[in-house]
């Protein structure tokens, strides 16, 4: 009995100094393995994932505020196609005008942040990324106005609250700008979606700059992540529940309703737990106008 206790007793310390010393890793070891971790995490995330995107213009109000983060579901569309009412965040085509760039051009270490800032979702604006609403699918007919001023899309008018302030009716329709809020019917071609903002009177969308492929989407914009006072999703609205598809707008058919709020729930739980880092409140990454 005497020679058990001796032998614990011999072992015991070196067991309780080799946990001790596997748990004070010292930090100067540790903060790095941490960053490398938290690094790779990141690329991951904005890669396949989600990314956060800054919002530098009005073209979306009320909808969405110049300086509001959002939150776009990058794997959404590689599952489904684009449904009319989401806010999607694109790749504007040669037709597209770019974001004006006023800021000098970085020296190697600007443009190396910059890099590692793209990598991560916290970088400038891009010039070429824009976010809108989709309006029409390919094959819809849209066009502006019905008797009351109003959209339509295969023939069904569109009554859409999101829309605070409206162009023009008065203003003659030009091909090159977006002012006039009239514009003549626009088949939307096979794999393309024709989209506007929100803010109708200073929104340059496909009224004058053409329809976006689908493949140039990026993802659908559902959540509105800061200022957190601004926290809220941005669901699809009922403005498109009865407008028929473009076969059904001759046969009759009635329209399908999507269902678009599956892949939000999927992503929301991963959304609450990023809210509050300081991380999605630095983003200024691929701005839309």
């Amino acid at each position: 009995m005497v020679q058990t206790l001796d032998e614990d007793s011999a072992v015991d310390p070196w067991r309780r100094r080799a946990r001790r010393s596997r748990r004070q890793m010292p930090l100067w070891q540790e903060l790095p393995l941490l960053l490398v971790v938290a690094f790779c995490l990141a690329v991951l995330i904005r890669t396949f994932l989600l990314q956060a995107f800054f919002i530098p213009s009005g073209s979306m109000e009320d909808t969405l505020l110049i300086g509001d983060r959002v939150l776009v579901n990058k794997v959404v569309y590689d599952v489904r196609d684009p449904v009319r009412g989401e806010v999607v965040v694109f790749r504007g085509t040669d037709r597209w005008a770019p974001q004006v760039d006023d800021q000098p051009e970085p020296g190697f270490a600007g443009k190396l942040a910059r890099t590692v800032g793209d990598l991560v979702g916290v970088s400038r604006p891009g010039e070429k990324d824009f976010i809108k609403r989709v309006i029409g699918l390919p094959g819809d007919r849209v066009a502006c106005c019905d008797s009351q001023g109003r959209v339509t899309v295969n023939g069904a008018p569109l009554d859409e609250p999101y829309v605070l302030r409206n162009s023009p009716l008065d203003l003659p329709p030009n091909p090159g700008e977006c002012r006039s809020r009239r514009f003549d019917e626009v088949v939307v071609p096979p794999g393309q979606i024709f989209v506007m903002g929100d803010h109708r009177e200073v929104s340059q969308d496909a009224r004058c700059q053409g329809p976006v492929p689908i493949d140039n989407v990026v993802g659908r914009a559902f959540l509105v992540v800061w200022p957190s006072s601004r926290w809220d999703p941005l669901s699809v609205p009922s403005t498109f529940d009865d407008v028929p598809g473009p076969a059904a707008a001759s046969s009759g058919v009635p329209p399908v309703r999507p269902t678009p709020q599956a892949d939000v729930l999927l992503l929301l739980p991963l959304a609450t737990a990023l809210r509050g880092s300081r991380a999605f409140r630095t983003v200024t990454s691929s701005p839309a106008t």
